[in-house]
């Protein structure tokens, strides 16, 4: 029995590219969602965000040019929740990929030995 993961991936990303065949080797059904084309709404986030029990800041793809651009690093500490929410849901390049969900649980980014526990 195969299990559907929804992961959230942007397709030139060699680290999407690796969790994804990773996930496949592991018996994984996958829907594979472009996250810069499509990303997680607000709403989505609040719920993906919930699920992997990480704070927010935490879902911000730091080595980003975006987050660079933007001078984020300096300006989410003074950010609420829900505007760091509302400009992750505006910008896919501004989410850490991958995001791997099975609609109970959540892990963003992959590093096989922080994934392992969850998807392994």
């Amino acid at each position: 029995m195969s299990k559907t993961l929804q992961v959230y991936h942007y397709p030139g990303c060699g680290t999407c590219r690796k969790a994804v065949s990773w996930l496949k080797e592991k018996g994984y059904t996958l829907e594979l969602r472009h996250i810069v084309d499509h990303p997680p709404s607000a709403d989505e986030l609040k719920q993906l965000i919930g699920q992997s029990g990480l704070p927010v800041n935490k879902w911000f793809n730091t080595s980003g040019e975006v987050y660079k651009s933007l001078g984020l690093k300096n300006r989410l500490p003074q950010m609420s929740d829900d505007e760091k929410i509302a400009l992750l849901a505006g910008n896919g390049k501004l989410i850490k990929r991958p995001v791997i969900t099975d609609g109970e649980k959540a892990t963003v980014g992959f590093r096989e030995q922080d994934v392992l526990p969850v998807w392994g």
